[in-house]
């Protein structure tokens, strides 16, 4: 054990409402068992995802087509349909779901480990916002810069919401912290704030745009995985794993950066390299999922504030459990949205919404409670 993680152990809880049950080898090994369930778990739900749909699969025979391979089953012509539904329909759809809701969840305990509160997201403090806005003005505006009045390629949309979501993190950051402290309520006001000028400016691009680009405007608000292909997977996906990878690496600044940033300071953490790199794999993560999936609210907020009462504070486990828990919410989701209002589909944001946002109120109500008393 490093000496800052020594220091955690045998110090308070990390965030208010946790309490550090990593200190115990009981504990460690709780947070083992709970990572390898939400492995399993993850593997089951994107087998269920699979068949998931206007045509039903089931299970054994997802699993008996994804083993069986794309090439075996394409010859078949017993199995050529489901095999194309399998393949080339719902496994980059569930694909991409997994990795959004690991980088949206992971994105979450990021900014909580920064702001040393449970309560940052990347939808509340406006990061998400900030991202879709962006891509909106690349939507709407971004054919003055190409040539041709076509739409813009899908490849300048992770580039503009990755800019877009580094800017409102930046902004945020720079904002709440004075003097080397970050105020949580000036946090989540500035976060409001930034969140309001981000959807007026994207009102306002919806304005603008003709019938096309107001379709897409749509999908950004609402946020969807239906629009998964494999060649959005190939853009997206290697940056998002790509951060998924990098993220655990900052477990032991996070876990310094718990007793402040002075201390952090003073046990040998490279603290503002530190924060710089948080922010940007927060940007990189969230910019990227929001270009491919839109605005995606509270995975980042319920995914790391469960797994931390589950594991404990230790960023060591937190941080991929986090991930393998998003990356279940998201296609769980997904799988209710496509079946709720069938043969129609609805927007993947009102159910994590209709989830995260009662149990963002019962977290406030909490937390009032506790410090009343």
């Amino acid at each position: 054990m490093s000496r800052s993680d020594a220091v955690i152990a045998t110090s308070g809880p990390a965030l208010p409402g946790t309490a550090p049950r990593w200190r115990s080898s009981a504990g460690r090994i709780r947070g083992w068992i709970v990572l390898f369930a939400l492995a399993l778990l993850v593997l089951l739900t994107g087998l269920a995802s699979l068949g998931t749909g206007a045509v039903s699969l089931p299970l054994a025979r997802v699993a008996a087509i994804v083993l069986a391979g794309r090439e075996a089953v394409l010859g078949d012509p017993a199995l050529v349909r489901d095999g194309v539904i399998v393949f080339d329909i719902r496994l980059p759809r569930t694909l991409i779901g997994l990795l959004v809701g690991a980088t949206l969840a992971t994105g979450g305990a990021l900014l909580q480990g920064l702001f040393r509160n449970p309560l940052a997201d990347p939808a509340l403090v406006g990061v998400s916002s900030g991202a879709a806005l962006a891509a909106a003005v690349t939507i709407v505006l971004g054919h003055h810069f190409v040539s041709g009045s076509g739409p813009v390629p899908f490849t300048a949309l992770p580039i503009a919401a990755f800019v877009g979501g580094l800017g409102a993190t930046m902004l945020l950051y720079a904002i709440a912290t004075r003097r080397g402290r970050t105020s949580v309520a000036t946090m989540l006001l500035a976060g409001v704030a930034i969140s309001a000028l981000a959807g007026a400016g994207t009102g306002l691009l919806a304005f603008m745009s003709d019938d096309r680009q107001l379709r897409d405007l749509t999908f950004w608000t609402l946020g969807s995985v239906a629009g998964s292909t494999w060649s959005k997977f190939s853009m997206v996906g290697p940056v998002l794993l790509a951060v998924l990878v990098a993220a655990p690496f900052l477990s032991r600044a996070l876990n310094a950066l718990v007793l402040g940033e002075a201390e952090a300071f003073h046990l040998g953490i490279a603290v503002q390299r530190s924060k710089r790199l948080l922010i940007l794999l927060v940007a990189v993560g969230v910019g990227c999922s929001v270009a491919v999936t839109g605005l995606i609210s509270f995975v980042g907020l319920v995914v790391p504030h469960l797994i931390r009462l589950a594991v404990g504070p230790d960023h060591r486990l937190l941080l991929p459990a986090s991930a393998l828990g998003g990356a279940v919410l998201l296609v769980a989701s997904d799988m209710v949205a496509r079946v709720v209002v069938a043969p129609a589909e609805l927007p993947i944001g009102i159910v994590t919404a209709l989830i995260g946002a009662p149990y963002f109120l019962w977290l406030l109500l909490r937390r009032n409670t506790v410090l009343d008393a």
